[in-house]
């Protein structure tokens, strides 16, 4: 290059330099990221406080049918082996269950596992699933299920929810959103099933005082246009939030609504709605209580791996 033009070259970059420096906001006025993320010990034994509470309301040909299901648990995970890059195995299991059913025209139905001894009629799989291994987990610290090991006991009593949610990969300021697929298998009346795509969205509410609030939300992404099909569906639509406490990294609490409706699902004179409310609560650790020592583990009666792809 002619040296002529070296101080025309000079004033160009020192420009370009400027006009990249004046883009960046200033330092303080960045916002403020957070690395969200679970940790847990070996020998830690978490629980929770769960409350379903749940209302399908069904009409056909000028006749309605409610029937109202309300459960209240304690869910336990044992955490048995933890690697140094925080990935957990632990237990889930349900310590304990108190759930009533209730059918328009029928007596109310009452099980409580702490004090009936035997579980009335319809109620023998909530009995069996509780106190014992329902699944050996193994989750990585933003909450993805690396492999599980579920019992073949039908576990009736915690299958409602997800396992927990998951978080998002690099640390974000309040107001980021993350999103995860979730497909659905529904069974149809022929015997195959039809796969639905669905998301849940998550979005950083707000961080305060060490907690940070998570909203929640799924859809379905899928075009449904059968509302047969679509009356399955009810569920897995919902909203509700997630609190996490960022320093010991575990769920605090949270809350998932459903409320739905669906006309037509059986000829034009029949409606569906489906209301349902899912709440979990922490149990504060007791002081000085003894933490489970990982060779106490038990074995998971008659279960089967899973391994899931980690993309």
């Amino acid at each position: 290059m002619p040296a002529r033009h070296l101080p025309v070259l000079a004033l160009l970059i020192a420009c370009v330099a400027s006009v990249a420096h004046a883009s960046q906001p200033p330092a303080g006025d960045r916002p403020e990221t957070y690395l969200l993320r679970y940790h847990f010990r070996e020998g830690d034994t978490v629980r929770w406080n769960v409350v379903h509470s749940c209302e399908v309301r069904t009409t056909i040909n000028d006749t309605t049918q409610t029937a109202e299901t309300t459960s209240t648990s304690v869910k336990v995970w044992r955490v048995r082996q933890v690697q140094p890059d925080g990935t957990a195995t632990f237990e889930h299991v349900v310590q304990d269950v108190d759930m009533r059913n209730r059918l328009t025209g029928r007596d109310e139905v009452h099980y409580n596992s702490r004090r009936d001894i035997a579980p009335p009629a319809g109620f023998e799989d909530i009995a069996q699933a509780v106190g014992v291994p329902l699944a050996v987990l193994t989750l990585d610290c933003r909450g993805k299920v690396l492999k599980q090991a579920k019992s073949q006991i039908k576990a009736t009593a915690s299958t409602n929810g997800g396992i927990t949610v998951c978080l998002p990969e690099r640390p974000v300021a309040v107001g980021a959103q993350w999103s995860l697929p979730h497909p659905i298998d529904v069974p149809l009346p022929d015997g195959t099933v039809r796969r639905v795509e669905s998301r849940q969205t998550l979005t950083l509410e707000s961080v305060k005082t060490g907690v940070a609030t998570i909203r929640v939300s799924s859809e379905i992404l899928t075009p449904v246009n059968d509302p047969r099909l679509e009356s399955q569906l009810l569920p897995f639509e919902s909203s509700g939030w997630v609190r996490l406490d960022m320093d010991r990294g575990r769920i605090l609490g949270q809350q998932i609504d459903v409320d739905k409706r669906v006309v037509g699902f059986r000829g034009g004179a029949s409606s569906i709605r489906y209301l349902s409310r899912w709440t979990e609560e922490l149990i504060p650790e007791k002081a000085g209580a003894a933490r489970v020592p990982p060779a106490a583990s038990q074995s998971i009666p008659a279960g089967r791996e899973v391994a899931h792809h980690v993309r």
